[in-house]
């Protein structure tokens, strides 16, 4: 028996090939809210213009990242102490944006507007982040709190950038998956390879920040060091928007907040009640999103199936949950 539930497909009711020959099977549509053409958009034409903007984004990310403890303890004069501090929240505050950027994305704005909103929002602090680079050429020192400006304006750029990286960390990666029919046997395998090129170009936009830029920004100047990488950002973003008609856009859902809120509740309501051995006769409904299909039961997370496990009691006696549970 466990040999066969090894052999089951973990995905159930994939359409078949047929159907999916001309147009996505996964609810993707185009531009224009049409359902999308497989050839004519996403796969690798459209994963092209992804992944050059997510190298330029590491690339960008890491300039700033590597060396900024020496800028504000050399440029902004700050104690060894205090730069550190304020480098720790600064990247605390990165890691933590991507949870408001990734809610906005399923529930408002949709993954491509919100990258090129925070990608326009990221490039907005590059310049200013370099500005502040090149500010005391610009004062001439004929303010005697320059320091203080510079560090206002540092400061501005560098929570800016965090802003916008809150928006493309949770939203490049899914959009690039989103460009590959999960119901087409073909670009299911070929959205691993894809994934592989993912990575590559964002450990390549890491690995040249890390050695050319650093040490631009420590040779030749910040001003230089902060602008390179600055025009770079704003190379990617318009790559990314030039390739806005090729991408395959996924339509937007309910919140994925409340889905995981109903299936808390649901479970801890219904913990005390037996579940039954055939996965079959468990409350499920289908999926609210086009293209959406259910998961093979495992024996894992066996807390969670309590969520959709009915009362044993006749169908007509149950009573509706209250609310939207």
């Amino acid at each position: 028996m466990e040999g066969a539930d090894e052999e089951r497909p973990l995905i159930h009711h994939l359409p078949p090939q047929e159907q999916c020959s001309q147009y996505t099977c996964d609810g993707t549509v185009d531009i224009d809210r049409r359902p999308a053409l497989k050839h004519s958009t996403g796969n690798w034409r459209a994963c092209f213009f992804i992944l050059g903007a997510e190298f330029t984004q590491c690339l960008c990310f890491s300039a700033v990242v590597k060396n900024l403890v020496r800028y504000l303890t050399s440029v902004l004069q700050e104690s060894n102490v205090n730069a550190a501090r304020s480098v720790s929240t600064w990247i605390g505050t990165c890691f933590f944006t991507p949870l408001i950027g990734a809610f906005l994305a399923d529930t408002f704005w949709g993954r491509y507007r919100t990258i090129v909103i925070c990608l326009s929002v990221y490039s907005i602090g590059m310049l200013i982040l370099t500005t502040s680079a090149s500010l005391p050429f610009l004062l001439h020192d004929s303010y005697n709190n320059g320091d203080d400006i510079r560090r206002v304006v540092a400061y501005l750029g560098l929570y800016l950038i965090a802003l916008g990286a809150g928006g493309i960390k949770p939203c490049m990666s899914a959009l690039g998956a989103d460009q590959f029919d999960g119901a087409d046997p073909v670009e299911r395998v070929t959205k691993g390879s894809f994934f592989n090129y993912y990575y590559f170009s964002n450990n390549m936009g890491t690995l040249l920040s890390t050695t050319v830029l650093v040490w631009v920004q420590d040779n030749i100047g910040w001003g230089i060091g902060f602008a390179t990488p600055m025009l770079l950002m704003g190379f990617g973003l318009s790559m990314f928007v030039a390739g806005r008609r090729v991408y395959r856009y996924r339509k937007l859902g309910r919140s994925p907040l409340t889905r995981v809120s109903q299936v808390v509740v649901a479970a801890a309501r219904n913990h005390r009640l037996k579940l039954p051995d055939d996965s079959s006769l468990l409350h499920e409904l289908p999926s609210l999103t086009e293209g959406g299909y259910r998961i093979q039961h495992t024996t894992r997370f066996r807390k969670g199936i309590w969520a959709s496990a009915l009362p044993d009691k006749d169908p007509d006696e149950l009573k509706p949950l209250p609310g939207m549970f």
